[in-house]
């Protein structure tokens, strides 16, 4: 508590249950009296507008009712008020006054009056605006340089500036980026509006940017336009504060050097013109609002910040020079001249307090009360010490080397999908069949706060995808600055992709002060981030297939949607709301069909192939999930009561296997037929250097036909190792089906989802030195002996520690079936080592024990339509959706 109290020098309280906040307070010369002596100015919520002119009351007594200058009731919340040289013609001063959807300004004067009770005063309406948005708040200068007047900038509720000049509306231009509005100046120096995002961000535009940029009203909505357009809105800088702000000032005292400061959350900041920062203060208290009053020594400006323990602190720059307790929490401050007094500090608080007090030494005779000693009870402590361990062990054990908010605050990378694809296809070199292989744009901008060495991006894709570009070299980043790159991306393989997935990695160095030389680099960094590609980009609109071999059915809790609702882009508009049959077309030349049921809550996905059901499956519930968020509905879900499609999903590990051996045959008579050439060369060297000539016995030819099977066989394997690339693409996006399914079959969560994941899709590329076949087995016979045992006899058995190619693929389509079959009696996936918990996840109540026979005979899962059996066949039931 501070030794000081504000000196009341003169205070009253506004009107009943009356609300106020930050810009309902203005002090101005507002009636244009010439004297240099400021009136103060309040505005409530309620719409009253009252003017008072101070003077100085002795202790004890009340306000004189002749300090009121005016009351008048506007009848609408009054948000903001602020005075200025708002009517053409005159410099004389107006107040202009800010409602929800309109803004008035009026002159206020005052008439001589010849009796006690003093002059009179009266408010005349110059001229209004009707807002066609719902008003923030606004701030006014000389806009564009112009003199002798002042023009008016409102920020409404969804992001709008709008510009008046004086008694005509001007223009309105959107911000980019905008989500919620924040604090609003203007700055004459630089011509610019600073304000401050909810992405946390102080942001600047030039008000040249704003008057020639695209009009709010006809701004365009697609990526591509807004790519095409040469008027788009432009920041000036920007600069990352972590944290909300509370208010935006822009002052310059002295003719001194023009200062932004920003009130946040926890700091205080001084920014230059250009948004670099002179200081910053951090503060060790909640702020409730401030303002730069002046500047007593060169190069320094004064500072009060409130606070919510009713404090107000005085800083020269960031030093602590005063600190005086207030008798309320005070929602604005200002500084006004009164009666010859200058420095009066104006203070309001959100329920009525208005007052005006100086700093004084009116010491507090507050005494600190006595700390009630006690005894220590040193078994509780060590109890609670004990506690308090275990939560930091538990804490520090997945904890990252540096936080995540660290990694991503230097450099950050964001990528923007284009919605609609390239007019003019920039797929190059692309092996598909089709007539023509679409491409979308992909825009990716990297924004640095501080300076960044050497930076490079990567693109990455999964194949058979591409891009036209993957790799990005840029100079030294300046802080504050931003690269932009645009890209292409575009089928290139002749087979479907396993995902539309895309990820954006860049890796840079920050400068220390060990190395600030240019040849030197300095600490390493990462930033990434990930992209979305369009279903659309590998797939178009086709005629419906009646026929399948594959058929699932996606059983939901909510009435079918029409595909004209969630799929509009591959939907014919004029089919209208009934269109329940949709038919994809991949660029392999392969169909899918989407069925929607019109009796019950069932979607129906069904191809010639069991990969092509992934990505639509996928999307389908993906729309339909992000339709009912939409729709405010919390309590969508699908699920999936079929049989589990293994013997189908074993035929593409068969084939893919099948292709794994040739490719082991294909190195092993490369290598044979290479020794033998290498053995022919070497004897026909030695014929040929024999001074004596003897005859070539044929070798010549033997050599001959040795060199055409080795192209003959190099060939034959090349084309084995792109057909085994095929089949690995197959392979993941049935794998991708299945996890799929089992997760909608069991119910699974967000952690269950990611184990499964890594035990079926532990590699990105497949190889012959650790393939997929080995790998899976080994994760899934794991998770056999860990966490779906069920015995602690199986715990006990130990896996090899050394994966190699197998001999065939019956272990492991045994394995993937008791995974399932144990899933389904009651198992759940976890990575807990703990024996009890694993023992208490994978026999719940009243689930009984797996037999030992389960790998020998069929078993039918209880309570499911799903069956499976020793060598992987299921028993497929029949279903409509």
């Amino acid at each position: 508590m501070s030794l000081f109290k504000a000196r009341d020098w003169w205070s009253t309280i506004l009107g009943e249950k009356e609300e106020f906040d930050q810009g309902c307070l203005c002090v101005a010369d507002v009636d244009n009296s010439g004297s240099g002596q400021d009136k103060v100015i309040v505005g409530s919520y309620k719409g009253y507008l009252r003017i008072f002119n101070p003077h100085p009351v002795k202790l004890g007594d009340e306000v004189q009712p002749e300090d009121l200058l005016l009351e008048v009731q506007l009848r609408e919340p009054i948000l903001q008020v602020e005075v200025g040289k708002f009517v053409s013609g005159t410099e004389g001063l107006h107040l202009a006054v800010l409602h929800c959807r309109k803004l008035c300004v009026y002159a206020v004067s005052g008439t001589q009056g010849n009796v006690e009770h003093g002059n009179q005063y009266q408010i005349k309406l110059m001229y209004e605006h009707n807002l066609q948005r719902t008003a923030c708040n606004m701030t006014y200068g000389p806009f564009g340089g112009v003199k002798g007047r002042d023009l008016i900038c409102i920020q409404s509720m969804d992001g709008m500036l709008m510009l008046f000049e004086q008694e005509s509306y001007a223009f309105g231009r959107f911000l980019p980026g905008f989500l919620l509005p924040g604090p609003l100046a203007y700055s004459s120096r630089t011509d610019s509006f600073i304000t401050v995002s909810s992405c946390q961000q102080v942001e600047s535009y030039k008000y040249h940017v704003l008057a020639f940029a695209t009009d709010a009203d006809e701004r365009q909505d697609t990526e591509q336009q807004k790519l095409s357009s040469g008027k788009r809105l432009a920041v000036d800088w920007v600069l990352n504060i972590g944290e909300q702000a509370l208010d935006i000032c822009v002052v310059s005292f002295n003719q001194g050097v023009s200062s932004v400061f920003v009130l946040g959350e926890r700091n205080f900041f001084c920014l230059k013109d250009n948004g670099q920062i002179r200081f910053m203060k951090k503060l060790d208290y909640s702020p409730s609002c401030f303002i730069p009053y002046c500047s007593v020594q060169e190069g320094t400006i004064n500072t009060l910040i409130a606070n919510h323990s009713k404090m107000l602190n005085v800083y020269q720059d960031v030093t602590l020079k005063w600190a005086t307790q207030l008798p309320f929490i005070p929602v604005s401050v200002k500084v006004a001249n009164f009666q010859d007094l200058k420095g009066v500090i104006v203070t309001l608080s959100d329920d009525g307090h208005l007052q005006c007090s100086y700093l004084g030494t009116d010491p507090s005779l507050f005494q600190a009360p006595k700390v009630d000693s006690r005894e220590i009870n040193y078994e509780e402590m060590n109890a609670e010490m004990k506690e308090l361990q275990k939560i930091i062990r538990e804490a520090t054990k997945t904890q990252d080397v540096l936080p995540e908010s660290e990694k991503q605050r230097d450099v950050t990378v964001t990528a923007e999908v284009s919605p609609d694809l390239d007019e003019e296809s920039q797929a190059i070199d692309s092996e598909v069949k089709a007539g023509a292989v679409p491409s979308v744009t992909v825009k990716i901008t990297i924004q640095s706060r501080v300076a960044a060495q050497k930076p490079s991006l990567a693109v990455c894709v999964q194949a058979p995808l591409a891009v036209t570009c993957d790799q990005f070299v840029f100079g030294d980043l300046e802080p504050d600055s931003s690269e932009t790159v645009v890209l292409s991306v575009f089928l290139k393989e002749n087979c479907s992709p396993s995902e539309l997935e895309g990820t954006c990695m860049v890796s840079y160095n920050i400068p220390t002060e060990m190395n600030l030389c240019s040849f030197i680099l300095g600490i390493p960094r990462v930033a990434q981030c990930n992209f979305s590609l369009p279903l659309k980009l590998i797939c178009f609109p086709a005629q419906p297939s009646k026929a399948a071999n594959h058929k699932l059915t996606i059983d939901t809790n909510k009435p079918p949607i029409s595909f004209v609702t969630i799929f509009p882009d591959f939907v014919d508009p004029s089919e209208g709301d009934q269109a329940n049959v949709l038919g994809f077309e991949f660029l392999t030349g392969s169909k899918t069909t989407l069925l929607a049921s019109k009796t019950s809550q069932r979607y129906r996905v069904q191809s010639d192939q069991l990969e092509d059901l992934w990505l639509v499956t996928k999307e389908l519930i993906h729309r339909l999930g992000v339709h009912f968020k939409k729709q405010n509905c919390k309590d969508f879900a699908c699920t999936f009561s079929g049989s589990i499609p293994l013997q189908e999903y074993f035929e593409l590990i068969d084939r893919h296997f099948e292709l794994r051996l040739n490719a082991e045959k294909f190195q092993e008579l490369l290598s044979e037929r290479a020794v033998q050439f290498r053995a022919i060369e070497r004897r026909l060297l030695t014929r040929f250097k024999d001074k004596t000539p003897a005859p070539l016995q044929h070798l010549d030819t033997l050599l001959e036909g040795t060199f055409r099977e080795v192209i003959a066989l190099a060939d034959a394997a090349e084309e084995n190792q792109a057909n085994m690339f095929q089949a690995f693409a197959k392979l993941k996006s049935a794998t991708h089906l299945v996890i799929l399914l089992i997760s909608l079959w069991q119910k699974l969560s967000t952690d269950q989802v990611a184990i499964l994941e890594a035990t079926f899709l532990p590699l990105a590329e497949d190889t012959q030195e650790l393939g997929w076949e080995e790998t899976v087995d080994a994760a899934v016979s794991y998770l056999l002996r860990t966490c779906l045992s069920k015995s602690s006899k199986e715990q006990a058995l130990t896996l090899s520690s050394q994966l190699s190619m197998p001999k065939d693929t019956s272990r492991l389509k045994k394995n993937i079936t008791l995974f399932c079959d144990r899933l389904a009696k009651g198992g759940r996936l976890s990575l807990s080592t703990d024996s009890a918990t694993q023992q208490a996840a994978v026999m719940p109540g009243g689930c009984a024990t797996i037999p030992e026979s389960d790998l020998e005979e069929r078993t039918i899962i209880p309570g499911s339509t799903a069956m499976f059996s020793s060598n992987g066949h299921i028993t497929k039931q029949k279903s409509k959706p």
